[in-house]
């Protein structure tokens, strides 16, 4: 008779979806089931489990949808072997929905540009280098044609800004990053269009040259204060938000 794993425990009955799934998420974490294992077919989860087969299925889908298991037609259902963005949907929806205020996004914001940065500066090449001056070299260009700035230069600012995330060569982060400038695309949008409105295009353009020159000159000391004093730092935490 085969041994009944030890992550395979009789559950109580409230919840039961979500014991199935905190009893599966508990053995990846404590290593019983590891990336590229087969999980046992849902008759055996249920049996072991002592819940009903539907509720062993949902959790199977609802974990599949997250990205932790993947399904393989006629092999059986599999712990995944790597990061899928799908994972971290759930976060964006849990701060859509709690309606987190500005002051909180912004401190997340700021958090993340921070790690976001050193990971940059250690990581730095110099195609991507140059690739950050040809968009500073778009900005000024954008500037100087005086027409339908606003959304050309917010176009521009944001490959800016994926470029240095992408610097960074690691891809959750990568991913954290852009669900941040996702969530706080409004209030960027805002502030670039009011200051570039008022005159001060000039000051947007000084901030995202002091982003490339910390990058370049590989300054990991004043990380915190060159993001604080760009735009996004210096505008949307206080003093000038719009």
């Amino acid at each position: 008779m085969t041994e009944t794993p030890g992550y395979l425990k009789n559950l109580k009955k409230e919840s039961v979806v979500q014991s199935v799934i905190n009893c599966l998420t508990d053995a990846m974490r404590n290593k019983e089931l590891k990336p590229g294992d087969r999980i046992p077919p849902e008759p055996d989860l249920a049996a072991s489990l002592g819940v009903a087969r539907s509720s062993v299925r949902e959790a199977i889908k609802i974990l599949t949808y997250l990205g932790v298991l993947e399904s393989k037609r006629s092999e059986g259902t599999f712990v995944c072997s790597g990061f899928k963005e799908s994972m971290i949907d759930p976060m964006i929806y849990g701060i859509i929905l709690n309606q987190d205020s500005f002051e909180n996004l912004m401190e997340l914001r700021e958090m993340t540009e921070t790690g976001i940065m050193r990971l940059a500066i250690q990581k730095y090449g110099e195609a991507e280098g140059r690739a950050l001056e040809e968009l500073l070299e778009q900005m000024r260009a954008v500037m100087d044609s005086g027409e339908d700035m606003v959304d050309r230069f917010f176009q521009i600012d944001d490959q800016f800004h994926d470029m240095i995330s992408q610097m960074g060569k690691n891809p959750l982060a990568d991913k954290i990053s852009r669900v941040v400038r996702s969530l706080t695309c409004a209030m960027r949008y805002e502030t670039v269009s009011t200051m570039i409105n008022s005159g001060r295009m000039e000051e947007l353009i000084a901030a995202h040259s002091q982003l490339y020159e910390t990058l370049k000159r590989g300054d990991l000391s004043h990380v915190r204060e060159t993001v604080r004093d760009s735009y996004f730092g210096e505008f949307l935490f206080g003093k000038g938000h719009p």
